[in-house]
């Protein structure tokens, strides 16, 4: 414990490095979607880290979706070597932010400091949290220069579009092979450990009908009264099903414990105008419309219920509606995950918010996917967690902002952790 109080101390007189350097983050605007901006933030974090003696490699995610030579998916991963062998503990945190959106009384790429907190896109989610982590292992390095092990951090792009151009990519590349740690320091509070994510199934539901003139509808066959019939059922039957549905899971918000459906868009007819035409629409009959649907599930489901439920309500419809016909397709999933509360980053971070916080982790599952689907899926490392500074709630709001205090409280949390795992003294008590 009181190596923790001088390691915290430590932290604390970096106080005015955490609020500049993650002033800095916010003022790049790594805007995504297109994905601006990835290789600025990554040659900023290159500096930073090769001038503190990390060694670092930036990555660029070639033939991923969205990379192209004018928005090319650049990641970067730094790493510390210590003096002996030992753990590899990775901070992974995601650069990208998501647009603007109205309702902003600061300047969103301003970085200014008010009250104690930082305000800007991407403070809360998740730059605030990146600086957090490095200015942790930063002080971490200096108070054990003899640890043994290896800390590497990585900003990785595109996790707000999925994490194809991030972290789904260095997975492929088995760059998570040699590492035994994971922390995530998305914005789930500084005294919870997030374990995990529900599941998430994206379709595209198509309708189809007979184009006619508009004045003769009997001719046709409308596509989008057809959507209708389905909203329809899916509102008498699907919706209060799912409602039902309860899990085990401790997901955050309460709401996010039964399962859920969202309708991400619905687009029918004729394609909008572009913004400066005068004319008036053709008098049409459509003959197709789209749905997105977005279902997030539960451990307790699997997919193949999750996508028969769907079908079930199609199929309900089509033997009450002449000439339904329908095509569903799959956009993308991923399996819940959750890891294991006795898994050693979990009871190591737990251990860290009972000595620096004085109180007990609360333990969480995120109603929403976020990278460690990939640590999970594809780099086959179940000993991953989400922990950082900053509230969920304010995750793409205006106004988003984070505190100084809780960074601090969070970085001094993460230190604590590296001690625990990565020093012999932390290794025998």
């Amino acid at each position: 414990m009181s190596d923790n109080i001088a390691l915290g101390a430590r932290i604390d007189s970096k106080r005015d490095d955490l609020i500049a350097l993650t002033q800095d983050l916010v003022r790049i605007p790594t805007l995504n979607p297109p994905g601006e901006n990835y290789r600025e933030i990554c040659e900023y974090l290159l500096r930073r880290f090769e001038a503190r003696g990390f060694t670092c490699e930036l990555v660029r995610a070639l033939d991923t979706p969205g990379d192209c030579e004018k928005f090319p998916r650049w990641n970067i991963v730094a790493r510390y070597d210590g003096k002996t062998t030992g753990d590899c503990v990775h901070f992974n945190s995601h650069t990208d932010v998501v647009e603007v959106g109205a309702g902003w009384t600061t300047d969103p790429f301003g970085g200014e400091l008010k009250d104690g907190k930082i305000y800007g896109r991407g403070t809360c989610d998740m730059k605030g949290g990146l600086a957090a982590s490095i200015i942790a292992a930063e002080a971490f390095i200096e108070h054990h220069p003899d640890f043994g092990g290896s800390i590497e951090i990585s900003g990785t792009a595109d996790e707000e579009t999925g994490g194809y151009g991030g972290v789904a990519y260095l997975a492929e590349q088995g760059r998570y092979k040699h590492v035994q740690h994971v922390i995530i320091p998305e914005p789930l509070q500084k005294d919870r450990i997030c374990l995990g994510h529900r599941g998430v199934w994206w379709a595209e539901l198509e309708t189809h009908g007979e184009i006619a003139h508009g004045s003769m509808p009997f001719l046709g066959d409308c596509a989008l009264r057809h959507m209708g019939a389905v909203l329809h059922e899916m509102e008498e039957t699907l919706f209060p099903a799912l409602a039902q549905k309860r899990t085990a899971m401790p997901v955050v918000p309460v709401g996010a414990r039964s399962s859920t459906l969202n309708i991400n868009s619905l687009h029918g007819g004729q394609a909008e105008p572009e913004p400066d035409f005068t004319g008036l629409p053709s008098a049409c009959v459509p003959d197709h419309a789209k749905m997105i649907i977005d279902r997030r599930y539960l451990m307790e489901e699997s997919k193949s219920e999750v996508e028969a439920e769907v079908r079930a309500v199609l199929e309900k419809v089509k033997a009450t509606r002449e000439n339904f016909r329908y095509d569903l397709n799959e956009i993308w999933s991923v399996e819940p995950t959750m890891a294991r509360k006795d898994a050693p980053v979990v009871t190591s971070v737990a251990k860290a918010i009972g000595d620096v916080l004085g109180k007990e982790a609360e333990y969480v599952v995120s109603p929403g996917t976020y990278d460690q689907k990939h640590i999970d899926r594809i780099g086959k490392l179940k000993n991953c967690i989400a922990y950082g500074p900053g509230l969920l709630e304010l995750a793409h709001k205006p106004d988003e902002y984070v505190g100084v205090d809780d960074m601090l409280d969070s970085a001094k949390v993460m230190g604590a952790v590296l001690v625990d795992l990565l020093t012999q003294k932390g290794a025998q008590g």
